[in-house]
């Protein structure tokens, strides 16, 4: 059984989003579920590698930014 750690729920759009992170006898994890339209998709990230997959997002998005501030 899973133990929820801590968790935050967002709105985007029509997308409900839910972040959480969760522990269970294998160690911790972040789960992201997206809601949509009666769907649901769901990601799981191991605690080990939480910091490279932000940092990911943040290399991904860094030239949009960029671009969106010229």
């Amino acid at each position: 059984m899973d133990n929820i750690i801590e968790a935050k729920q967002l709105q985007i759009e029509r997308k409900h989003f839910h972040v959480e992170l969760r522990e269970n006898d294998r160690g911790k994890f972040l789960r992201i579920t997206e809601e949509a339209h009666g769907r649901r998709n769901t990601i799981i990230v191991p605690s080990t590698g939480v910091d490279e997959f932000t940092a990911a997002i943040g290399q991904v998005l860094a030239p949009a930014a960029e671009h969106a501030s010229a």
